[in-house]
């Protein structure tokens, strides 16, 4: 997979530009061709982004308007090719500002610029690498720092380093990079983010198949990345991390790992233990890596193949055989369809319906001419960036934010909430015609309060067929042959698939971390983790989290945002330390402690906040132990650079 393409010269005639833009819509593709050209007359007024408009068909877009956005822009790529085909230059501070209101469809509020700039890494610039180097700043000094995991936060805090010129080594447990985009390898796996948006800000790429990628794309999107950055010669793949264990002597960590695969010689060594001693520690384990199976009477004994869709079994055939699928939520939802096509029959326990989302391109190739457009304009995948960043950070918070004026209900928590809940159930209505089905499946709770689970429409055409049963009964017990419900119904089956999540309120199990004066970070958490910035803990000197506490993002944008936000705030972190000669860096508990009241408050006013439904947004305190409740400017803005008052340093 290429990352960040040269741009195609435009040498097709007329027919094939003007087919080229039939599937594109007017921000991103106005944007990019008024940025190529320079001809800014294409950034109609009348063909501005309504933020208003978001949930309607085509963003709000009336064919007239599509039909002639489209013209517009073919018009002057046409102009362009005859002319020579001579990029414009880069946009200067004006220009850009209106490139941003066109395709945003609003003014740039105040402080934003910047971030927009980061965002867009216009000409393949990557303003978020290090601005400083090890070897210039401390030249004499060794520093090196461990990373817990290869997925797509390990790497991108790699790069930063790696750009930084400070010294780092990589650990996984898996066999290849990739996180849980190399784990989860159920039929139909696929991201809810679009490409754009899913990947990194200096790592854009123009062979994305589908708009939504699929499991084993996005793996080696991000294998690409380890290649063509050059990070592969510093990761120890098949090797877990067992306990990492700070000294308050020497200032370090201790890195203590089993080798669970095969030597470099390709030779079996698994329970081989090692030790490392590294001066700062990133732990990129993710929260969304340890799969969680039900506490139910009776699990063991079922005696046909039964397994969790992250462990999936690929060598059973269903054809023939009675299927039970536990759970009913975002994995869950993508194997169904397939399984229920292979399955003589197929029986789903639910026991809460999930919100579905109709995406009607989730599951859609890229269009010819959309290809056609991100080989010969790569700024249009910036763009269609930033369209998608504003979309969801502007227009999909507010559906999820509690308006304390609104009469309290299990319906909704706004009048907004409320216009989405009648939407959405609209989309039920169609989709399940069926009066006792469509009861079954319409969720009792407010929109967004918990996960929402993208539908291209093969989730309901499953829950449709006559062989596929959905049954709302609680489970009671599993035998040998199948399951028992509340209702003294047994469901005979021949496999169990478990689509039941994964552990994520227990953050960095299993490892065992010790901080300072032997305090232990589990001891400490209790079960309710908290972290400042979601980065750091007292008593955890040079420990820093990616995805930890509150970083989750629901519905206002992508996971791997902020991964970014946090590569850039752990490498400030490293840069203050060796400029200033310190040793470490431990966060203050009064910072701390005002930080998690400021998360908390956010989410007392979000529907996952304030509604009574069972989700892994919450821990086994009732406390939002995952979510992010704020705009992405303000995390942004909050990982700038530490804050050396909000540590003590040694």
């Amino acid at each position: 997979m290429r990352l960040n393409p040269i741009a195609e010269k435009i040498s097709d005639n007329d027919d094939v530009i003007r087919a080229s833009m039939s599937e594109a819509m007017p921000p991103p593709l106005l944007a990019a061709v008024a940025q190529l050209t320079g001809d800014l007359s294409v950034l109609r007024s009348d063909l501005v982004f309504d933020q208003t408009k978001l949930l309607e068909p085509n963003a709000g877009y009336t064919d007239e308007q599509l039909a002639h956005a489209r013209a517009l822009a073919a018009d002057a790529l046409i102009r362009f090719r005859d002319s020579g085909a001579t990029a414009a230059p880069a946009p200067d501070h004006a220009t850009l500002v209106q490139l941003i209101e066109f395709a945003t469809g609003g003014p740039v509020p105040e402080g934003f610029l910047p971030l927009l700039e980061e965002e867009l890494a216009l000409d393949g610039q990557d303003l978020r690498a290090p601005k400083w180097n090890r070897a210039a700043l401390a030249p004499d000094r060794r520093f090196v720092v461990g990373i817990i995991g290869a997925g797509m936060s390990g790497l991108i805090m790699a790069h930063r380093l790696r750009q930084a010129g400070v010294e780092f080594v990589i650990f996984d447990k898996n066999a290849d990079v990739g996180g849980t985009w190399f784990e989860n390898v159920y039929p139909g796996c696929r991201v809810d983010i679009p490409n754009h948006f899913y990947s990194y800000a200096c790592a854009q790429t123009a062979d994305w198949p589908q708009f939504y990628s699929t499991q084993p794309v996005l793996h080696e999107y991000f294998a690409s990345f380890a290649d063509q950055f050059g990070l592969r010669p510093n990761i120890r793949c098949d090797t877990e991390v067992m306990d990492c264990v700070w000294s308050d002597d020497d200032q370090t960590w201790s890195v203590r790992t089993r080798a669970c695969g095969q030597d470099s010689a390709g030779q079996d060594s698994p329970g081989q233990e090692s030790t490392i001693t590294v001066h700062a520690l990133v732990s990129a384990v993710g929260q969304l890596n340890r799969p969680k199976m039900p506490d139910i009477v009776g699990i063991d004994t079922f005696v046909g193949p039964a397994f969790h869709s992250a462990y999936w079994d690929h060598s059973i055939d269903f054809a023939g055989q009675r299927v039970a699928v536990v759970g009913t939520g975002a994995s869950a939802a993508q194997f169904i369809p397939i399984v229920a096509e292979q399955a003589e029959s197929l029986t789903v326990f639910q026991r809460t319906p999930p919100w579905l989302l109709p995406v009607p391109n989730y599951q859609d190739d890229v269009p010819h001419g959309n290809r056609w457009l991100l080989r010969h304009l790569p700024a249009y995948m910036r763009w269609d960036r930033m369209w998608i960043m504003s979309r969801t950070n502007t227009g999909l918070l507010p559906l999820a934010t509690v308006d304390p004026d609104w009469v309290p209900n299990d319906r909704s928590v706004s009048a907004a909430n409320d216009f989405l809940r009648e939407m959405l159930t609209m989309y039920y209505q169609v989709m399940f015609p069926d009066p006792e089905l469509f009861v079954k499946v319409l969720p009792t709770y407010p929109p967004i309060a918990k996960r929402v689970v993208l539908d291209g429409g093969t989730l309901p055409l499953a829950l449709n067929r006559s062989d596929v049963h959905l049954t709302i009964e609680s489970i009671t017990s599993i035998d040998a042959t199948g399951i028992n419900t509340a209702d003294g119904v047994h469901h005979d089956a021949d496999i169990i698939i478990y689509g039941t999540g994964f552990e994520a309120t227990n953050f960095l199990t299993p490892m065992n971390i010790v901080g300072a004066q032997g305090t232990d970070l589990h001891e400490r958490w209790g079960g309710d983790a908290r972290a400042y910035l979601g980065i750091t803990v007292p008593e955890f000197p040079n420990l820093f989290m990616m995805y930890g506490p509150n970083t989750n993002i629901v519905i206002n944008g992508s996971i791997i945002y902020f991964s970014e936000c946090e590569a850039h705030y752990i490498a400030e972190s490293v840069h203050m330390l060796l400029a200033n000669n310190h040793a470490a860096m431990n966060c203050r508990d009064d910072v701390h402690d005002q930080y998690n009241e400021y998360i908390d408050a956010g989410n007392s006013s979000m529907a996952w906040g304030v509604s009574d439904v069972n989700s892994w947004y919450k821990n086994e305190f009732g406390r939002v132990a995952q979510n992010w409740p704020y705009s992405l400017h303000e995390y942004w803005q909050q990982t700038r650079s530490p804050n050396p008052n909000d540590y003590e340093l040694t």
